[in-house]
């Protein structure tokens, strides 16, 4: 506490009123977020709103048609949880599922309540006060949240049963009788769930574990005795409900046994193969959740053990996956820099559909595909989370950083507070960053306006001004490169190919070579495209190749039907209509900037600077663009770094240069006197 006093983090006026600025935002997001969803569900039509709750209570539901629960297949629940089902039937009749998007919304904000109240010991006042805000906001957001609240499902309610009996200190220390009442429901309302009979046991807590045990039986031997057909449909024709619902071997069942009936295995092959990996999986996993546990890591714990459940069950949908959101309390890594990895990747699992994570080749596609699973699994079995007794809980190895450089202007950098790390992010955390980034671009710059009139009206704007300008020379030079044709193959190549490789093999070697630089280059590359994507939206443009009545020869794809120019391979890959401004000149330019600031040798340096001219034509000659919009991607590059400039100040040589960095160029730089490097704790 001193030390911190010392360090002027122990000041009331500024730390306080910080605090309670991020802690009213992160309410406010919190509630908009939680109303937003409940209000998707509620202005959608009856009949498309709370479909499984529908198929249950619906007129012609199962649990108003005369017979077997599990005639249809529909309903997936066991035999205790369709009796417990009924009554709530008339109530969610009248109010149009109103009353149970209420309800679920409440269990959700009680279960985030619990997970921040179960945070492993010592918690700082400030962590304890935006914990419950922040865990509210990671719920709703998560796809198990978002899933329950459209299909009405009521997995949330086994999830929150076996955290009050697992987490809650007042329960731990009681008796057990609570919390094995609560475990054995929770189990008998969902069979997998009964695996934390064996943390409890495993943990010490014998009375608890006997007594969810018990529970257990009790629960299920009552709805046995009351719906003895459908309990032997469930637990016996079905072994556990086994098979019910939709089919297995689809996407939706994220576990172990759906990924080899996937991968194309089975009969009796593959049921061993999955009892051995799936004993495998409990036994490591479970040893794993003991050990945090008895080290006073009870969420951490809990989660690992849902983690396990959701990889051996023989189906676990989408719903029942909220396990995997609760192991991002877990602290893995020995560096600061290291220390968002494993959080980013479980929010970004558990947020984001597989499309996003991944991109969509034959290679990555599966990774994406089960990328739930392959998240509880490595939880539950390979991350190397932090004890509380290692020295690294509280204080991981700080990233050796530089006081902010003061600028030309008296108020650059902006925030004189914020120090530049000199040593290079994770690895796993950049790529992570940028294929989301890379899909947000993607997505945007394919939503962005196209309407063909608008974007023809724009073109004759710029062809316009060009010709005022006296410098409209995009179409006798596209000619000149369609009539040779090994030219026009070398430009298409080169326009297909280069725009995407220079960047990343160009940010690849500043990574490796010059982390330093890395960071700066890289924040103002990403500020250039976000503004060039303002830009496709305020100004959708047709390029030269898809003016009417102009002339110009697409060199990539022969002539055009003009009536139908959405054609070709381009056209899959992105909106035509984005030209302006072209980030075929902001990235080459990017590119020229970057080598000129970190090459050794001024040929290397004037080389780099002809990249972007060359691109420029290579953009004229194909038709792809006219010179106004290359204007628009300089523009759009200068304010990327000019706003780099205002955040940070100014670039300096020698933080590219750090030591433990690879290479001669990277030894520390005498001549230019720069701010002593410190670290960020």
């Amino acid at each position: 506490m001193a030390n911190a006093q010392r360090a002027g983090l122990g000041r009331p006026p500024r730390a306080g009123s910080r605090t309670a600025l991020a802690l009213g935002a992160l309410w406010l997001l919190a509630g908009v977020l939680a109303v937003r969803q409940a209000a998707v569900v509620l202005r959608l039509p009856p009949e498309r709103r709370l479909t499984d709750l529908e198929r249950w209570i619906g007129d012609n539901g199962v649990l108003h048609v005369k017979g077997s629960l599990y005639d249809t297949d529909k309903f997936t629940g066991t035999p205790l949880a369709g009796l417990v089902l009924k009554p709530l039937t008339k109530a969610a009749e009248h109010s149009l599922g109103i009353g149970w998007t209420l309800g679920t919304l409440l269990l959700v904000v009680a279960l985030a309540l619990v997970a921040a109240r179960s945070l492993p010991a010592p918690v700082s006042r400030r962590t304890a006060l935006l914990a419950a805000p922040a865990a509210i906001i990671l719920a709703v957001l998560s796809l198990p949240v978002r899933n329950t609240f459209t299909l009405g499902q009521t997995s949330i309610i086994p999830v929150l049963l076996v955290l009050l009996a697992c987490c809650l200190p007042r329960l731990a220390r009681g008796s057990g009788i609570v919390p094995g009442v609560l475990v054995g429901l929770a189990a008998a309302l969902q069979p997998a769930v009964l695996l934390f009979a064996m943390l409890l046991w495993l943990t010490g807590r014998r009375r608890a574990a006997v007594t969810s045990g018990l529970a257990f039986a009790l629960g299920t031997a009552a709805a046995w005795a009351a719906m003895p057909d459908d309990s032997w449909t469930y637990w016996v024709h079905h072994l556990a409900g086994a098979g019910l619902g939709e089919a297995p071997d689809g996407l939706a069942n994220q576990s172990l046994h759906g990924l080899l009936l996937r991968i194309g295995l089975r009969g009796p092959a593959e049921l061993a193969l999955y009892a051995l990996l799936a004993l495998t999986v409990t036994v490591l996993g479970l040893r794993r959740a003991t050990r945090y546990a008895r080290d006073g890591q009870l969420l951490l714990a809990t989660a690992l053990t849902g983690c396990v459940a959701v990889a051996v069950s023989p189906t676990a949908w989408q719903h029942q996956q909220l396990w995997i959101l609760l192991a991002v309390v877990g602290r893995v890594g020995k560096r600061r820099a290291d220390r968002l990895v494993w959080p980013v990747m479980v929010v970004l699992v558990m947020t984001l559909t597989s499309t996003v994570l991944m991109p969509d080749n034959p290679v990555l596609r599966p990774v994406g595909d089960n990328a739930p699973l392959l998240a509880a699994i490595i939880a539950a079995c390979a991350v190397p989370f932090l004890l509380r007794t290692s020295p690294l809980w509280d204080r991981p190895e700080p990233t050796p950083a530089t006081e902010p450089q003061p600028g030309r202007f008296s108020w650059v950098p902006l925030f004189h507070f914020w120090k530049r790390p000199l040593s290079r992010p994770n690895v796993f955390l950049e790529l992570m960053l940028i294929r989301v980034g890379y899909f947000g671009y993607s997505f945007i710059r394919g939503s962005a306006p196209d309407e063909r009139s608008v974007a023809e009206a724009h073109g004759r704007q710029i062809l316009g001004a060009e010709e005022f300008l006296h410098i409209d020379v995009e179409h006798g030079f596209n000619h000149f490169v369609a009539s040779a044709h090994w030219l026009a193959d070398s430009m298409d190549y080169y326009y297909g190919t280069f725009h995407f490789l220079v960047p990343v093999s160009l940010l690849v070697y500043l990574y490796v070579r010059r982390p330093g630089t890395y960071r700066w280059a890289r924040t103002a590359l990403s500020i250039a495209t976000l503004l060039a994507l303002i830009g496709f939206w305020a100004y959708p443009l047709a390029p030269p190749r898809l003016m009417p009545g102009r002339g110009f020869i697409d060199t990539a794809n022969g002539p055009q039907d003009l009536s139908n120019p959405d054609f070709g391979a381009l056209t899959e890959l992105s909106n035509q209509y984005a030209a302006m401004p072209s980030l075929h000149i902001g990235w080459s330019l990017w590119c020229g900037i970057v080598i000129a600031a970190v090459a050794p040798k001024g040929w290397m340096r004037w080389l780099g600077m002809l990249y972007p001219l060359m691109t420029l034509s290579v953009i004229v000659g194909t038709a792809n663009h006219y010179l106004l919009d290359a204007v628009g991607g300089a523009l759009v590059v200068t304010a990327g770094f000019a706003v780099q400039y205002v955040l940070t100040g100014p670039s300096r040589k020698a933080l590219g240069k750090v030591p433990g960095a690879r290479g001669a160029s990277d030894a520390p730089a005498a001549p230019e006197p720069t701010e002593p490097a410190r670290t960020t704790g």
